[in-house]
């Protein structure tokens, strides 16, 4: 019975740490597919076969539920607590999402894997760029991301993770190719600087964005429409910022 309630217990603090819940990944899958150059979109092609990006986006999410890639689980977020640098807090030795994001597109330009293969490190990729982008997914060390922080979300019970993850972005009730044509309108100026940073940069954002995710939260801890309003525009760019920093990735791998 003990084994039992081990293994649920692994269960739910597994499915709690997904980030933006598919139908985010998704929007951010397409974005970057439309942002792709032909030469690229030809070779992404080759590797997945009649998969797009947005099908395979989730597809970390997806295998979590196997036993075997278990260990893949710390490499959806990474921990910096507050006031302290990526590395002061120091790198867990099984590894984060930043290390894995550079180690993957390390690994698909010289076409040597540590894992599995290249249809299997792109996915990987495409799914924890949009990882990093979810301000929870920098943690503070403190809360799990959000997961501990409880509250209701239009009268059900839920945390400020889970709201993160998919809560707003489904209540704005658009599938997801709905969604991609609501905000993929970034202009060239900005699509420009945001291409320019790097992983960690990403990860700095988020770490700085997350701020708002708790000081926007009323003290009644009951979110309905007004924290909706102050966080959409957020959500939006990081969806749109996510979208366009993988693309101009798999277009200097494949393009």
């Amino acid at each position: 019975m003990k084994k039992v309630l081990v293994l649920f217990m692994l269960s739910v603090i597994s499915t709690e740490t997904f980030a933006w819940g598919a139908l985010g990944h998704r929007i951010i899958g397409l974005i970057a597919e439309r942002h792709l150059t032909k030469k690229a979109k030809k070779n992404v092609a080759l590797v997945l076969g009649t998969e797009t990006l947005a099908e395979v986006s989730d597809y970390m999410d997806f295998i979590r539920s196997d036993n075997t890639y278990r260990h893949l689980g710390p490499w959806h977020y990474a921990t910096i607590p507050d006031g302290k640098t990526y590395e002061e807090a120091g790198v867990p030795e099984e590894g984060d999402v930043i290390q894995t994001i550079n180690r993957l597109m390390a690994e698909l330009k010289s076409k040597e894997f540590t894992d599995n293969d290249e249809a299997f490190a792109l996915k990987c990729l495409v799914h924890l760029v949009g990882d990093i982008h979810q301000p929870l997914h920098v943690g503070n060390g403190e809360d799990r991301g959000g997961n501990s922080v409880q509250l209701e979300y239009f009268w059900q019970s839920s945390n400020l993770h889970r709201v993160w993850d998919s809560g707003i972005i489904e209540n704005q009730q658009y599938s997801y190719t709905e969604y991609v044509e609501w905000i993929d309108h970034a202009s060239e100026s900005d699509m420009e600087a945001w291409k320019s940073l790097n992983v960690l940069d990403w990860a700095y954002e988020s770490m700085k964005y997350r701020d708002q995710c708790y000081d926007t939260l009323p003290e009644n801890m009951k979110l309905t429409y007004r924290y909706n309003f102050d966080n959409i525009e957020l959500i939006n760019q990081r969806l749109l910022q996510a979208g366009l920093r993988l693309a101009g990735l798999i277009n200097k791998i494949y393009g």
